[in-house]
């Protein structure tokens, strides 16, 4: 746009001067051939074209004086360029027609060409400003896209280092309340057992049968809390990672995308199943590599096994292992398809408002 004003006031200045010093006179052919080559330099703003367009102007210059009004048109296209150079060729036939051009003319084209450099070296400055201006709001914003994007990391891996922190917690004050406050328990009752059993007094008997029951409520109820804690500290990820971090039969890639809670009976079945479909194929594949893919749909969960070994005489009634599969997966009301081209593969779903034992 500014490359645009610049030739229009340069244009219009040498039509001025052309009008002027040519009277009646004038020509419109320096006029179309002038404003036509700057336009296709404009346009296709290739340097070959320059060179080709400026070189046969100064041509025509040479065969035809009154071309040399327009010359400051067409030098703003090689200023401050690479080719601008070939601007003083220009000199040729303004040397050569100087007799042609009076002595006003000749200054005021001068002058236009002075001109003319200037506005090109501001306009190509503004340029340079501008896209210096582009590259580091890009770069900005790509160093601010990364930052959010490794922040969010940040956050996930805080986020699941204090869920497993929480997690591990449990288990030890499960493992605590187990070693110690269940062994406490059991001892006391082994011991309200012994004097049940040596002493004779009946109203004291019934005294210790009280204590002995109350104890073993409360017995029961440490061992449900520490198997609830225990059950909700088992991690899904950490446990199929670990499943498939040990299986050294064929490289095994994970996705695993379940953001939610797992039921914990849903969380055994996973588990299971993943370890069982990673045997059958130590045992039944020839298989290079395999994959597990875990997702959370919105409805149902997704389980994927699959291997790239060659399928020969499958026939699922023969195989424990899928019958196993197959059982665990009917108790959730999911279900189960098995593919055995290119490869083996267990397709699972099973639904999240559903998925409950029966």
């Amino acid at each position: 746009m500014i490359e645009l004003i610049d030739k229009t006031f340069i244009f219009l200045s040498c039509l001025l001067i052309y009008l002027l010093d040519a009277g009646s006179s004038y020509s419109v052919v320096p006029v179309i051939v002038s404003i036509t080559l700057s336009s296709l330099n404009s346009y296709f703003d290739k340097r070959i074209l320059r060179i080709v367009f400026i070189t046969g102007y100064i041509f025509l210059c040479l065969l035809y004086p009154i071309f040399l009004m327009f010359i400051p048109l067409m030098c703003y296209d090689v200023f401050v360029e690479k080719e601008q150079l070939i601007a003083l060729l220009i000199l040729i036939p303004c040397l050569s027609h100087l007799h042609y051009l009076s002595d006003k003319n000749m200054y005021v084209v001068f002058i236009l060409m002075a001109v003319c450099y200037l506005l090109k070296y501001r306009t190509n400055s503004l340029n340079k400003i501008k896209k210096q201006y582009m590259m580091l709001r890009d770069t900005a914003k790509e160093r601010s896209i990364l930052l959010e994007k490794k922040n969010n990391e940040l956050m996930e891996k805080q986020d699941y280092e204090i869920n497993m922190a929480t997690l591990n917690e449990r288990n030890r004050i499960a493992m605590e309340i187990h070693d110690n406050v269940g062994h406490l328990l059991s001892r006391c009752l082994l011991q309200l057992g012994a004097l049940m059993t040596i002493n004779k007094d009946e109203t004291f008997k019934e005294s210790l049968s009280s204590i002995k029951d109350t104890l073993s409520q409360a017995m029961d109820s440490i061992r449900s809390s520490v198997h609830n804690l225990h059950e909700e500290s088992i991690n899904l990820e950490s446990q199929i990672y670990s499943i498939v971090n040990s299986f050294d039969f064929c490289p095994v890639s994970l996705d695993y995308d379940i953001t939610e809670n797992v039921e914990k009976g849903l969380k055994y079945c996973f588990i299971s199943i993943v370890k069982e479909a990673l045997s059958n194929i130590i045992k039944h594949s020839n298989a290079t590599e395999a994959s597990v893919t875990l997702r959370e749909h919105p409805a149902l969960y997704q389980l994927i096994i699959q291997d790239n070994g060659k399928v020969t005489g499958y026939n699922i009634d023969d195989g424990i292992g899928l019958n196993n599969i197959s059982e665990r997966v009917r108790k959730y009301n999911g279900n189960m398809h098995i593919n055995i081209e290119n490869g083996f593969k267990i397709f699972i779903s099973i639904p999240k408002k559903e998925g409950k034992v029966n």
